[in-house]
């Protein structure tokens, strides 16, 4: 499953179907939060002598849709194959020229320009996960790509981005990247009957891999934010200054750098291609338009600024996002939707027909569901359909296949749901709704023509997992806890940070059944602000991940309480190989919070299974071992807690491994004394945020904003 790696601020996404989280330079759901230091909307307004954006179409409105009167601008439709100069374009060295017109135009007047110069980038890898697909054994790297900020230090950016191939390739394998919200979360979940995307990547040889675009670019107005803030020093946009849409596609073409450098991925660097859905459908068509690398694009519902004809007149127009997600683009695209003065989609110098042809040769797959499923009139599936009908000359001058439809745009039909039709520019509507799911075996069988994927390795032998080295968890539910404690941790006011797994979970969780645990943690720790980081069923080396992804970024506790390995003895793992786990977890505290007091608990006796004493014995001399009693501390309280032989003593335990309160209360009649030498009395009130609990008790919200693509 997709793994995207998180740092210190968030967004939560759905990967194909596994829950993952997006840093960002600023936060993105729930209130709105404090406005920008400037108003990038007015400040274009003003340097183009703009003073009013006509209302966009109200999709409510159902005369927003009659294709009787859908395309009043036709006769201002650009003609691709004609130069600048008048000629046609009739070879391909023409159009490598007409190529180059056009993206000028785009660049100025659309998408806005990528500066020359952009900052270096530095790619860290955060996790190796072993895990399996269909059966056949895989192996995820989560990354960060980590952008050199020292010309502006006030915004940092890291790029979250993962990818999975077969555990024992041997060779280099073509991939898929998704941009984030590629798949289920905020009304664009799987269909749990199909198979997932991520599996039938692996069973046909491809890689598959996430790009999170809100941290490279966040998905709001907050432009002095993200790499266009960083590259602008946190000042407004010139009006041919890059949009979001082209900031997301150039963190792609940095993945793709990362693929060409690393030899170790086991990726083709020539065979790496993009999808998205909605506004990341969108992305996917200009990232792939923009870098001739891409070597597919599968672009989804991608409506208004994707694969839309901006002169058909059908739902989202350019007025939609030249007064609301106007960010996407160039500031230079405001102009467009403005009624003094005035001019209109008819005055824009290209059409999205030509963002289609960008892509020539290389293979295009555009994908829409159906209405009556979800994928709303809004996003005018016939108006993409005319534009990929529009581009097809563009194949076909460079020796590759169109739609094949007769060519002219308005008036050839669209073939019926499910049927795909074209060569490397190519067509199908699916029967789903606002979603890409129902088309991945399509896409695959389609791209099989084009892209070839060396056979399956025949080595299938699960890859072992490491206590010492990052690995996330790889159910929903503990993605979406991770997410619940990435807010967590950007809320601040933490002072003692406690990490583990669930032993120290259930003890500061707001989970209903373990309330006098939580009862007895506010009643010992109260006015120290104590937040817990323990998620349930964690091993050292999922700690790990955790922190190397964000859960710690920015925190700077003074104390943190670390109890872990109790769940990497019973998987197996030798005391040696645990403490080696703990000592890179403290390590990785010390990282990122120089100045903190780790207090490293002994693991407790358990009753479960007597045999394990013996480990957890030889475990706690080697943690005791790594402790200096200075700026690492050791702590056993489990002469208290049970007796020679491990057993717990009565009362101490729900289960013979989760401590009661009345064992809660020996662990911190423990800690009482370090915290007070270390922190002061408690205080009367307390500033760190509240508990959170386990997700699959309640539903996460929805917290995708709704309305243009």
């Amino acid at each position: 499953m997709p793994h995207p790696a998180f740092a210190s601020r968030l967004r939560p996404v759905l990967a194909g179907s596994v829950f993952v989280v997006a840093a960002t330079a600023t936060a993105q759901f729930g209130p709105a939060g404090p406005p920008p230091p400037f108003d990038d909307h007015a400040e274009t307004m003003k340097q183009l002598g703009l003073r009013t954006v006509r209302p966009g179409p109200n999709p409510n409105n159902q005369s927003t849709f009659d294709e009787a009167i859908a395309n009043p601008y036709k006769d201002s439709m650009p003609d691709l194959m004609k130069l600048n100069d008048g000629k046609r374009v009739v070879t391909p060295a023409q159009w490598s020229r007409r190529r180059a017109e056009l993206v000028e135009l785009f660049d100025r007047e659309v998408y806005g320009r990528v500066p020359k110069k952009t900052p270096k980038i530095v790619w860290e890898v955060t996790g190796i996960t072993p895990g399996e697909s269909g059966g056949i054994p895989t192996v995820t790297k989560t990354l960060i790509g980590h952008v050199d900020n020292r010309t502006y230090p006030k915004v940092r950016v890291d790029i979250q981005a993962s990818y999975t191939v077969p555990a024992h390739a041997s060779a280099t394998i073509p991939m898929i990247v998704e941009f984030g919200f590629g798949g289920g979360f905020g009304g664009f979940r799987p269909n749990p009957k199909l198979k997932p995307w991520t599996d039938q990547a692996i069973e046909r040889g491809w890689g598959y891999g996430t790009i999170v675009p809100n941290s490279i670019q966040p998905d709001n107005n907050h432009l002095e934010m993200g790499i266009i803030g960083l590259c602008n020093k946190g000042k407004p946009r010139k009006p041919d200054d890059w949009g979001a849409l082209r900031a997301w596609g150039w963190g792609l073409s940095r993945l793709i750098d990362y693929f060409q450098q690393d030899k170790g991925s086991h990726v083709d660097p020539t065979k790496v291609g993009i999808e998205g859905v909605s506004r990341y459908g969108k992305a996917a068509l200009v990232a792939e338009a923009f870098d001739p690398r891409v070597a597919v694009g599968f672009i989804g519902s991608s409506g208004e600024g994707g694969a839309k004809l901006h002169r058909h007149i059908f739902g989202e127009a350019v007025e939609n996002l030249a007064g609301g997600e106007f960010y996407w683009m160039a500031g230079n695209f405001i102009k467009y939707g403005c009624s003094d003065p005035p001019k209109t989609a008819a005055d824009l110098p290209v059409d999205s027909h030509e963002l289609i042809a960008l892509c020539a040769p290389r293979p295009c797959f555009i994908s829409y569901g159906l209405v009556e499923k979800g994928d709303a009139k809004w996003v005018d599936a016939h108006g993409s359909f005319m534009a990929g009908v529009l581009a097809g000359p563009a194949y076909r001058v460079l020796g590759k296949g169109d739609f094949g439809t007769p060519g002219d745009y308005l008036s050839d039909p669209m073939p019926p749901a499910n049927q795909l039709i074209g060569g490397e520019l190519a067509w199908r509507q699916h029967d789903g709704g606002h979603e890409v799911t129902p088309n991945w075996p399509s896409f695959f069988d389609w791209i099989g023509r084009y892209i070839s994927a060396p056979p399956l390795p025949t080595d299938r032998s699960p890859m072992p997992i490491r206590a010492d080295v990052p690995s996330s968890r790889t159910d929903t539910n503990s993605m979406i806890a991770h997410f619940q404690l990435l807010q967590k941790a950007s809320k601040g006011g933490i002072d003692v940070y406690f990490e583990g797994d669930s032993i120290v979970r259930r003890w500061g969780t707001s989970d209903a059944p373990w309330k006098p645990m939580l009862d007895n943690w506010r009643a010992n720790f109260y006015g120290w602000n104590a937040a817990d980081f323990g998620w349930g069923a964690d091993g050292t080396q999922n700690i790990l991940w955790r922190l190397k992804n964000g859960e710690l970024d920015g925190v700077q506790p003074k104390v943190i309480v670390l109890l872990a390995g109790t769940n990497n003895i019973s998987a197996g793992q030798s005391p040696d190989e645990i403490a080696q786990g703990i000592k890179a977890i403290v390590q990785t505290c010390q990282s990122k919070a120089p100045n903190v007091v780790i207090v490293v608990t002994a693991v407790f006796p358990r009753r479960d299974n007597p045999a394990l004493w013996q480990k957890i014995e030889a475990l706690n001399r080697r943690t005791q071992a790594i402790c200096d009693g200075k700026r690492i501390r050791y702590l056993d309280v489990n002469e208290r807690f049970g007796d020679k032989n491990g057993q717990p003593f009565d009362g101490m335990t729900v289960d013979g491994l989760h401590p009661t309160p009345v064992g809660y209360q020996v662990w911190a009649d423990g800690l009482k004394p370090i915290l007070t030498e270390l922190l002061g009395p408690r205080a009367s009130t307390d500033h760190a945020p509240p508990p959170t609990g386990d997700p699959s008790q309640t539903p996460p919200p929805n917290t995708l904003r709704r309305g243009a693509g």
